[in-house]
């Protein structure tokens, strides 16, 4: 009689309780868990090992990152170098041969997209320098899409018994992702031909997206600070070939754009840059709004 209370208990309890997800899913950072989540819905579990407010170069190497990729079955990574500093680290650690460089299970985003600024020669005495390209790619909205087949495909791959589910949650993001680019290219148009200065050279993609002119950067080669005598010849630049603003992602130092604008008399800009950069950035629809919007009222005055 025991056994058969404690047998029903068990089934009731089982029946109750939530279905666990059947794919762990390690993204490295914000845009590819939001991505990964789109896609997946409830059939995914994702972890993002960075937030908006971290530079992704820049990671540390944590236990709970460690025990995160230990359990994942797929991780979801820019690539390009770009987690270079402390993605092999955790991999390594964790001892998860899914997750080992050229694995299905280990996807790079930057393997599907046609990567900008190739650098001629590599020298690290030119500052942070990513052989690929500039992995960066987030910044416009169609490399997102670019993305979403093939992971949508892994996925299927990996756990087959709900490729139908992920095939489906795939043409309903397509379509409203299509819809929403449609209604940024419109809202943005009047920002085509708008000069900009930049802290770092994060932002070609969305140069390239909306037609906006970089003048120049901030930080004298990529990844390396500016000085005080660097930032002033930054201003003189500025004086001959005006900008409208100065702009920087939200996880960056606001000191050299703060200044800039000070001395250029021209707006600071701070752009999420990824989901959850800024308040507005809540996923990856409003990542754009927020963004277009922020450079909408700075080319405005």
């Amino acid at each position: 009689m025991r056994k058969s209370i404690i047998a029903a208990l068990l089934l009731a309890f089982g029946a109750a309780s939530p279905a666990y997800a059947n794919l762990n899913v390690f993204a490295c950072e914000p845009e590819w868990a939001a991505l990964a989540t789109e896609i997946g819905g409830d059939k995914v579990s994702v972890y993002s090992a960075t937030t908006g407010g971290q530079d992704p170069h820049q990671v540390q190497a944590r236990p709970s990152l460690i025990a995160k990729a230990r359990s994942a079955d797929i991780s979801v990574c820019t690539g390009a170098e770009l987690e270079i500093g402390w993605l092999p680290a955790i991999v390594t650690q964790s001892a998860n041969q899914k997750l080992r460089p050229g694995a299905p299970s280990a996807v790079e985003a930057a393997s599907f997209i046609n990567l900008l600024e190739v650098p001629s020669r590599l020298d690290r005495a030119e500052g942070d320098i990513h052989a690929a390209g500039n992995p960066h790619i987030q910044t416009n909205p169609a490399n997102i899409l670019s993305v979403a087949k093939p992971l949508a495909a892994r996925f299927a791959e990996l756990d087959p018994a709900n490729a139908q589910t992920y095939a489906a949650r795939l043409a309903d993001f397509t379509m409203r992702w299509q819809a929403a680019m449609a209604k940024w290219q419109t809202q943005a148009a009047p920002l085509k031909g708008v000069s900009i200065a930049v802290e770092h050279q994060s932002w070609i993609y969305l140069e390239n997206w909306l037609g906006l002119k970089r003048v120049i950067a901030l930080e004298p080669k990529p990844g390396v600070p500016p000085s005080a005598g660097y930032l002033a010849q930054v201003v003189d630049t500025l004086q001959k070939t005006p900008a409208k603003m100065v702009i920087r992602a939200a996880y960056e130092d606001d000191r050299p754009s703060l200044f800039i604008s000070d001395k250029a008399h021209i707006p600071s800009v701070t752009l999420p840059y990824t989901v959850g950069g800024t308040d507005g950035a809540k996923n990856l629809f409003s990542l754009y709004d927020d963004t277009i919007n922020r450079l909408l009222a700075a080319a405005k005055g």
